[in-house]
């Protein structure tokens, strides 16, 4: 997204396109996003015509849309937006029951953004979307990094701690799981809120390895410890690969910084949305 688009959806008052056949829908939608965000004005359209002529009257800051629609699908939606005079840098978001099937066969197209579960439900999109248009940290949550390139480390861990975040940087798989150990031993004086990985790592393990052991050997789910992979592999069936083995999502290479912070604070917010209290 380039920065004059950034700054447009940081300093207006959001307006948010709400796509779906179902008027209730569009309708719990609506009132969760106005109830998180206040100023946000919902545009709810029942059908691709309706957006057209919605987009025409003015731009706006988000999109999401449902993957089944009345005169066509979420997909043509995504690129009617991208091919609108002054909308081509706005997040499109598909919201369907069956998006995680979708994500893995590689289904979405340039035009979409990011995808989200409706089975999450509302409260969790509302979050989902305020990470896009009011991004909101958690301070002090950490992040476990495994990147072999110093240079990239040092950008990518700038962005996270813009954030508040703290940033446990390691070169290999080997010492992610040295850390992911300790921790589950109670050696560790901290606790461990997400794992961002590159897929291709010097040694032996690559991320993929890291996401297998992190869901299988440790035993974490995906709400538990969510982990996200960075890869700039265009391979459809490699990126169904990570996706299978238990990666929550993916980050394409190279790192956009809005979309790699809305990613990561989503996951932080979405593992702790369930969380019950410690008893003490």
């Amino acid at each position: 997204m380039r920065p004059q688009a950034l700054k447009h959806l940081v300093d207006d008052a959001p307006r948010v396109m709400v796509v779906d056949g179902s008027k209730l829908v569009r309708k719990l939608i609506a009132d969760v996003l106005q109830r998180e965000l206040p100023a946000v004005e919902v545009v709810g359209c029942a059908s691709i015509e309706e957006a057209r002529n919605a987009l025409a009257a003015g731009p706006v800051n988000l999109v999401t849309t449902s993957l089944t629609l009345s005169d066509g699908d979420g997909l043509a939606l995504a690129r009617l937006v991208r091919e609108t005079a002054g909308q081509a840098y706005v997040p499109v978001i598909v919201v369907s029951g069956d998006a995680q099937q979708h994500l893995e066969q590689r289904r979405f197209t340039d035009y979409v953004t990011d995808y989200f579960d409706k089975a999450l439900g509302h409260e969790a999109l509302a979050t989902f979307i305020r990470g896009y248009v009011q991004p909101e940290t958690i301070p002090g949550a950490t992040i476990l990094y495994v990147e072999d390139s110093r240079v990239v480390a040092e950008a990518t861990k700038r962005m996270l701690e813009r954030q508040s975040l703290r940033v446990l940087h390691v070169m290999t798989a080997e010492e992610a799981f040295a850390l992911l150990t300790a921790e589950s031993l109670g050696r560790s004086s901290h606790r461990i809120d997400l794992v961002l990985t590159d897929v291709t790592l010097k040694g032996e393990l690559s991320g993929l390895d890291v996401v297998e052991r992190v869901r299988v050997d440790f035993g974490y789910g995906k709400r538990r410890l969510p982990v996200l992979v960075m890869t700039g592999d265009g391979n459809p069936l490699n990126q169904s690969g990570l996706l299978q083995a238990g990666a929550n999502d993916l980050v394409q290479k190279p790192i956009e910084e809005r979309l790699l912070v809305t990613k990561v604070l989503f996951q932080l917010r979405l593992s702790r949305l369930n969380e019950k209290p410690l008893v003490r």
